[in-house]
């Protein structure tokens, strides 16, 4: 009796520490997430704001942030990358003057991948939204996940 009372107070203790980690990883990106939208306010206050984004899952994702004129000429660039919750906005130079429909992966630097890809999303976002068409949200993790689950058992319920 005593050896499950160990082995069910174990459970409990990492039942614990996986709940608290977490609770301080939502507490750490809540500051991330901050940074990030009071970045974008101000941009936004300026005028309008193309953003391209390109998720990570274990590697760098990044956020870029373009501030445009009427005309699509880029004013101000930002660009908030990393993995962790240090991660914060910062300038992101050499695009300012260029039309932003123009972009591709090409005009980035040597960075990267993801870095890459969220500016040429903006550029592809921009041409979107300037067609009128819809700017679909990409899944989350969740709903990629689910969307695996899903076909796995539409695959096992077919066969």
């Amino acid at each position: 009796m005593e050896r499950e009372e160990r082995r069910r107070f174990a459970m409990i203790k990492i039942a614990l520490v996986i709940g608290l980690a977490f609770v301080i990883q939502f507490v750490l990106s809540s500051f991330q997430m901050k940074n990030f939208n009071n970045e974008f306010v101000r941009l936004r206050r300026k005028g309008k704001v193309a953003i391209g984004r390109k998720s990570g899952g274990f590697h760098a994702g990044a956020i870029v942030m373009f501030r445009i004129d009427e005309k699509g000429i880029i004013q101000e660039s930002r660009k908030i990358e990393g993995t962790t919750f240090l991660a914060r906005v910062k300038d992101f130079p050499g695009f300012e003057g260029r039309y932003v429909g123009d972009l591709s992966v090409n005009d980035v630097e040597k960075s990267h991948k993801n870095l890459r890809k969220a500016v040429e999303d903006a550029a592809l976002t921009y041409k979107k939204y300037m067609a009128g068409e819809e700017i679909a949200q990409p899944p989350s993790n969740f709903q990629k996940a689910g969307n695996v689950v899903t076909n796995l058992f539409n695959r096992r319920a077919g066969a």
